[in-house]
C-alpha cells in the first residue's frame, strides 16, 4: 500500500520535459511554418481557456453575491 503515498509529480514533470523535447525536434525537422501554426493553436487554446475560466468565475460569483446593507429598501 505504500506505493499510493508516493508523489507522482516528479515523474509527470519528467515526461512533460520528454514531450517538450520531442515537440522541439519535430518542429526543427518540419520548419518554421509548422512553428507558426503551432504557436497560433496554443494562443487560441489559451485564450479559450482564459475566457472559459473568466465566465465560470462570474457565474459562481453571482450565486454567492452578498447584497450590501445600504442598498436594501426599507418598508
Amino acid at each position: 500500500m505504500g506505493y499510493r503515498l508516493r508523489d507522482t509529480r516528479p515523474r509527470l514533470a519528467l515526461w512533460m520535459l520528454v514531450a517538450l523535447g520531442d515537440a522541439i525536434l519535430l518542429l526543427v525537422s518540419a520548419g518554421v511554418s509548422v512553428l507558426v501554426a503551432l504557436l497560433g493553436v496554443v494562443i487560441v487554446a489559451g485564450c479559450g481557456v482564459a475566457v472559459w475560466r473568466l465566465t465560470r468565475r462570474g457565474a459562481l460569483g453571482r450565486e454567492d453575491a452578498v447584497v450590501p446593507a445600504l442598498s436594501r429598501r426599507r418598508v
